[in-house]
């Protein structure tokens, strides 16, 4: 986390002991000890009413999204049932293009035909 090194920490200890004293020493290290426990409990109690309030926002948005998304799907449906009975075929619009693909194919030979590959 801080990147210390056992060294550090002695020269840390040492200098400490030197400004504190060995009999308050002890009692740095409990206030120390506690000020760190309140700190990750602070922390943990932010990040818990942050994840509360993304899902409070998040909740609508989806529920929302979910909506549209259905409007979309049934708009396309009612698209697609006319057109694929005109067109004469069950699912025109899910069967990908022969012509294209064909198309492709021969473009991509001709490109490896042109590089001198075989």
């Amino acid at each position: 986390m801080f990147d210390i090194g056992m060294q550090e920490l002695i020269l840390i200890f040492i200098v400490a002991l030197l400004v504190f004293g060995p009999k308050r020493l002890p009692e740095l290290g409990r206030t120390i000890g506690k000020g760190m426990a309140e700190l990750k409990n602070a922390m943990y109690g932010i990040k818990e009413q942050m994840d509360s309030e993304l899902h409070d926002i998040k909740e609508p948005l989806s529920s929302a999204l979910g909506g549209v998304k259905e409007e979309i799907d049934s708009e396309l449906r009612d698209i697609k049932e006319p057109l694929s009975s005109a067109l004469g075929g069950p699912d025109v619009a899910d069967k990908p293009d022969q012509e294209t693909t064909t198309t492709n194919e021969a473009d991509t030979a001709k490109d490896s035909k042109d590089k001198g590959v075989e």
